[in-house]
């Protein structure tokens, strides 16, 4: 044998040995290691981890609760298009291999190897399926064994479509969305089989690198990998020359918010959140539990606009305070738009109450930008709002001027204006006096600022809505709505109070003489209130309103409670004047009808008592008809009368403001619906002068009741 013929026999030879070693050893891993791979329980039994999710009466979703977003879909219901851009994306030989793609292999080794470095992956979504399963994401020679094995085994023993399934329900897409469904809610607001072409491909585009692809995050990266899916859909044949040119001119609309419900109800939603939770503790984040509530989105949705524009109202009444912060960017125009985002980042949206960056500003014109590069133009009446802190006398640290950030908002016209985030906080809650059921309740101004929950953690001053309790309590004393009750100066001595000398006075300081009860409940009369508490006994009223759902503690025995000065929440007063309402009946609000699990299987159900049950009476029907009489005749002619303009007699109520008009209510009913606003400031400070409870609190009473009736 020549040596030339040895130099090329021997290595051959030893490189064909190596393999077979090679080989051997990996047939013998196999042998061993086959028996003892995971059993495919998990897949065959798949109970993936559904959110808790939360709905109205009329079921619209308004608020999910979990780890993970998911919403299961069956492999049937996923559109064609929407398979094709996975296949196209992940695995276009998806239906002929058997979990491990020979050709796939093959083609990026050797792009690997031409690319002179590791360009592409051979993953089938059989071994993606494998690895969300079973492994964890590490990248070793043994990892890549056991996940080929399990491919083989999963390969065995499902279907094609069944695993499929597997991948469209399970695999994470970002944004907290894991499967197909749920992303396509998150990222678009639609259901799967409503995506475009377009949509589809973007969202098959996120499995390889759910953060560098993400269409929030990413946008950029994100087009460029749906371009590619497009593409590569093009050249399998699952799109003409013509579906491709749509696809590649449409414009997609990315849902940059993550909570982004068909009804503003995050209040009830966190207490129903809070519900299913005490009931199934943890599990309720993980069964696909629905928790349906009593609320209605035609009732939710009147009860959020009238808090929005009444606080908005109040707002505007008291002045324009200036820009929320100021931000400086280069004059480089790519960098100036970069620091412009990174700074709206840090000013969340509120609604309709939009962040801007101030690029110019004079009195007769501001340009400014919105998140994403919109170009906003704001003139005319669009300034008049924050006009005094445009000019050159405007304090230097509150004017608009470039780099300032506004709030801007659109008029009915569709036109811009400058507007601003309030302070003052405010609160509404409605619910049947038959049984309590809540057809609405909005907690506060903006659930995002603020969770807390105005309507069942806020103690307030109840002011004068707090009276009728009073007289409900001297007609039980034998008082009547004709008794005379004089309306005179009064001097309430020190050793009466226990600490000093007490000079009520009336709201207007004017004072009547004799007058009826019902007259002086109409016109909110202090001084014959206090005469009347001081009669039938400060402890026996205290006792009273017990009947009512009130906390003695919260209403020392003192004369001071005739006007209100103890502590209610707005909860609570829901449950008091549902007894006027409904003939003497205490009746318990709630917001969940039923909970039940993701087959359908009814778990808890509320079961209330109704009005009419004497179990639960409460006052006698004849007082609580002569005090819903007293409070029809406050909407008619007494405090109440704005309420004049819903054009209706079967109306009642009373308006409350507190010393130093700190909180405004109106507490009102009709017999098929009760209702209670209240508006005042966190941190207990004056409303400001004439914010009464008629000017303040009435006006978003109105607005719900408009709608709701």
């Amino acid at each position: 044998m020549s040596v030339l013929l040895r130099w090329l026999v021997y290595p051959i030879a030893a490189l064909i040995g190596i393999s077979l070693i090679g080989l051997a050893v990996a047939g013998i891993a196999v042998v061993l290691a086959y028996p003892n791979l995971p059993t495919l329980e998990v897949l065959t039994d798949y109970r993936p981890k559904i959110p808790l999710r939360v709905y109205t009466a009329d079921g619209f979703l308004i608020g999910e609760f979990g780890e993970e977003r998911r919403t299961f879909v069956r492999i049937q219901d996923v559109p064609p298009v929407m398979k094709q851009a996975i296949l196209a994306a992940e695995d276009e030989r998806f239906y002929q291999h058997v979990g491990i793609d020979a050709v796939g292999v093959v083609r990026a080794a050797w792009s690997n190897l031409v690319g002179g470095g590791k360009k592409q992956g051979a993953s089938t979504i059989t071994m993606q399926v494998a690895r969300n399963f079973f492994l964890s994401s590490e990248k070793t020679l043994l990892r890549k064994l056991y996940e080929a094995m399990l491919a083989f085994k999963i390969e065995a023993s499902l279907s094609k479509d069944e695993i499929l399934q597997l991948y469209v329900n399970q695999i994470y897409l970002g944004q907290r969305a894991y499967g197909f469904a749920a992303a396509s809610q998150t990222y678009f607001g639609k259901r799967l089989k409503d995506l475009s072409v377009a949509e589809a491909a973007m969202l098959a585009g996120l499995p390889k690198a759910p953060s560098a692809f993400n269409p929030v995050a990413n946008p950029k990266r994100a087009k460029i990998r749906q371009l590619y899916v497009l593409r590569r859909m093009g050249e399998l044949g699952y799109l003409d020359e013509r579906q491709l040119a749509q696809a590649h001119a449409e414009a997609l609309v990315i849902h940059r918010e993550l909570n982004e419900f068909a009804v503003h109800a995050e209040h009830v939603a966190e207490m129903a959140r809070q519900i299913a939770w005490e009931q199934f503790n943890d599990d309720a984040y993980t069964r696909g539990l629905r928790v349906v509530t009593t609320i209605t989105r035609a009732d939710q949705e009147a009860a959020y606009a009238a808090i929005r524009q009444g606080v908005l109202d109040y707002d505007r009444r008291h002045g324009y305070r200036g820009p929320e912060g100021y931000v400086a960017w280069s004059a480089d125009t790519s960098q100036g738009e970069e620091a412009i985002e990174d700074a709206l980042q840090d000013y969340a949206e509120s609604d309709d109450l939009r962040a801007a960056v101030v690029l110019s500003a004079s009195a007769s014109e501001v340009r400014a930008v919105r998140r994403g590069g919109e170009a906003v133009r704001i003139a005319g009446e669009g300034l008049k709002f924050a006009a005094r802190m445009l000019g050159d006398n405007a304090p230097a640290n509150r004017r608009i001027r470039r780099g300032a950030v506004v709030r801007i908002a659109k008029n009915d016209a569709g036109e811009w204006h400058i507007t601003q985030l309030p302070e003052v906080e405010a609160a509404l809650v409605a619910a049947s006096p038959v049984d309590g059921s809540v057809r609405a309740l909005v907690g506060g101004f903006d659930f995002a600022r603020k969770k807390f929950n105005h309507v069942t953690q806020a103690w307030r001053q109840p002011g004068s809505s707090f009276k009728p309790f009073v007289y409900s309590a001297a007609l039980e004393r034998g008082y009547s709505p004709a008794t005379n009750v004089q309306d005179e100066p009064l001097l309430i001595s020190a050793e009466e109070t226990g600490s000093q000398d007490w000079e009520p006075r009336n709201y207007d300081n004017k004072h009547e003489g004799p007058m009826p009860l019902r007259l002086a409940l109409a016109k909110s009369k202090n001084l014959v209130s206090v005469r009347l508490l001081r009669a039938i006994g400060p402890r026996y009223a205290q006792d009273y309103v017990t009947r009512f759902g009130f906390e003695a503690d919260k209403h020392p025995p003192y004369l001071t409670m005739a006007l209100g000065a103890g502590s209610v929440t707005p909860w609570q007063m829901l449950i008091g004047y549902s007894v006027f309402a409904n003939s003497g009946y205490r009746v318990q609000p709630y917001v969940v009808s039923r909970i039940v699990d993701d087959q359908g299987r009814v778990l808890a159900r509320a079961e209330p008592v109704r009005a009419g049950d004497e179990d639960i009476r409460v006052i006698d029907p004849r007082n609580a008809f002569l005090m819903d009489s007293m409070m029809r005749d406050v909407v008619r002619r007494g405090t109440a009368t704005r309420a004049l303009s819903l054009k209706r007699g079967d109306l009642a109520g009373k308006t409350g403001t507190t010393n130093d008009f700190v909180d405004a209510w109106f507490c009102g009913y009709h017999p098929a619906v009760v209702a209670i606003a209240w508006i005042g400031f966190d941190q207990p400070k004056k409303l400001g002068n004439g914010e009464t409870g008629s000017a303040a609190a009435l006006p978003m009473w109105i607005g719900y009741m408009e709608k709701a009736l």
